[in-house]
């Protein structure tokens, strides 16, 4: 990732070099760029039945596969209102509680270019599912009931990971 950008974005000289493995520092101006991960959020969303909500990505990286409602949080904003706004914004739902699971390290391709993120997964309750409509960055939603779920159906690496763990968990509840 530390080849990412080729000129300094504080000046723009075109010296801006590898400092380590993480960072690029400005020749010219003295700037140093560390390659930090961006965070996102993604919700496990589960109806009373105890199916699984999944969606369909609309759009690349991954459009047509399985994936779970969520994105990146945005400057000054916590991760829980993030995941708030972003299952708003994909599914007009309204998250009543969530609770904190884990986190998984991911490479997000973006416009040609890989970004790395810290994706961090909840597990969500909602209250009313009537408002339940695919808008965004998501084609369709449904619910799947837990054992039909296929890890492989779904698209980037760290929801494969947290589907995998999430459903293991669920086995092992059991």
């Amino acid at each position: 990732m530390v080849h990412t950008f080729r000129f300094c974005p504080k000046c723009g000289s075109s010296r801006f070099t590898a400092s380590g493995p993480r960072s690029k520092k400005c020749e010219q101006c003295g700037f140093e760029f560390y390659f930090n991960s961006s965070a996102a959020v993604a919700a496990f969303i589960r109806n009373s039945q105890g199916d699984l909500l999944v969606c369909v990505r609309a759009r690349h990286p991954q459009k047509g596969a399985l994936d779970l409602p969520g994105g990146f949080v945005d400057a000054a904003e916590t991760a829980e209102d993030a995941l708030k706004r972003e299952i708003m914004e994909e599914l007009h739902l309204e998250v009543e509680k969530m609770n904190y699971l884990f986190s998984i390290p991911n490479v997000y391709q973006y416009s040609d270019a890989d970004v790395a993120t810290l994706d961090m997964f909840y597990e969500c309750r909602v209250k009313d599912f009537s408002p339940l409509c695919a808008s965004d960055d998501v084609a369709c939603v449904s619910f799947m009931p837990m054992e039909e779920i296929k890890v492989e159906d779904f698209g980037l690496q760290s929801i494969k990971k947290a589907v995998s763990r999430f459903l293991q968990k669920n086995v092992d509840s059991k």
